[in-house]
């Protein structure tokens, strides 16, 4: 029941040709779809439903809304009960109001991002198939990116005006959505300031994170590859593709993941992220993070700080 994994990510793009050169090419997904708006849907080589990235044409960058698969239908009138009565004005959208999508269930976070909960998505397949499938298609290109596996949204923390939009996500993620909190970051006097999260609903450490700043924004939307090695092929791609790298190749502390960090032509930050980290499981204990090694939980190698991972966002 509930709540299964991350859908898609509808994100705004300032130039459209340049956005789906970049995820096409780059990160090796396809386009399986545009609609009359201008719209363009995208999949990864290993996903079965028709889309996971919307791309929309827009002045600004940014995060339209992420959506998250539920199991069944029944779920979702289940789940709109609980979150009005949290407090949380929802829609519910007929089916088709996003192309090859039933029904969602739409509502702001309490951080002010819109998401959505739905149930049907029509199924394409794999690139691979499901019948006597092979370990990969022949037909890869760039980075060969496996799957949409999760998001980063930044969320308004201000202490001194008691703003904490991080544990106020948390807070309703575990209250409405049943996620787990798999790891934290803890500031402040006392470590009484929850700054960072990292939640899961299955079995890997994270389909969603929260982060701090001023003001709501996606920090970064994430892809999953299966190593360490294509983490680096990653980056040898971005490079050949003069594709801006945030981060060079290097791992985290939290989750323990493998990663690069680079923006598309407008300005979103993706990811190329590896490794399954560790078995999350609902009674696993919560890894917590100090202030004093708190960089060290975001970049594992240099432990130092880097202001543009957490000033720069869309």
């Amino acid at each position: 029941m509930g709540i299964m994994r991350i859908g898609h990510v509808s994100l705004r793009v300032m130039d459209m040709a340049a956005a789906v050169k970049h995820y096409e090419n780059v990160l090796g997904m396809q386009t399986t779809m545009k609609d009359k708006r201008g719209n363009v849907y995208l999949k990864c080589w290993d996903e079965w439903d028709k889309y996971s990235l919307i791309l929309t044409p827009s002045e600004q960058a940014g995060l339209n809304h992420v959506a998250y698969k539920v199991e069944h239908d029944a779920d979702l009138d289940a789940l709109q009960k609980r979150i009005e009565a949290y407090g949380i004005h929802t829609d519910m959208l007929p089916e088709g109001d996003l192309p090859a999508t039933g029904r969602m269930l739409r509502f702001n976070m309490p951080s002010g991002h819109e998401m959505r909960l739905y149930t049907q998505k029509e199924c394409v397949g794999t690139e691979v198939g499901s019948v006597n499938p092979d370990p990969w298609p022949d037909n890869i290109k760039g980075a060969g990116v496996k799957w949409l596996d999760h998001l980063a949204l930044v969320c308004e923390l201000n202490p001194q005006s008691n703003v904490n939009h991080v544990a106020d996500n948390v807070k309703f993620f575990k209250s409405c959505l049943d996620f787990y909190l798999s790891e934290q970051g803890l500031v402040g006097p006392n470590a009484s300031i929850q700054a960072i999260a990292f939640m899961f609903r299955a079995t890997k450490p994270h389909d969603i994170a929260f982060l701090p700043g001023p003001k709501a924004g996606v920090h970064h939307i994430s892809f999953f590859l299966d190593s360490w090695h294509d983490v680096l092929k990653a980056a040898d791609v971005m490079a050949k593709n003069k594709v801006k790298i945030d981060l060079a190749p290097t791992r985290h502390g939290i989750t323990r993941g493998e990663t690069v960090y680079f923006f598309d032509p407008s300005g979103n930050r993706n990811e190329t992220f590896a490794g399954l980290g560790y078995l999350a499981q609902p009674d696993r204990p919560i890894n917590t993070w100090t202030e004093d090694s708190l960089w060290r939980g975001i970049l594992f190698h240099s432990g130092e700080p880097y202001a543009a991972f957490t000033d720069v966002y869309t």
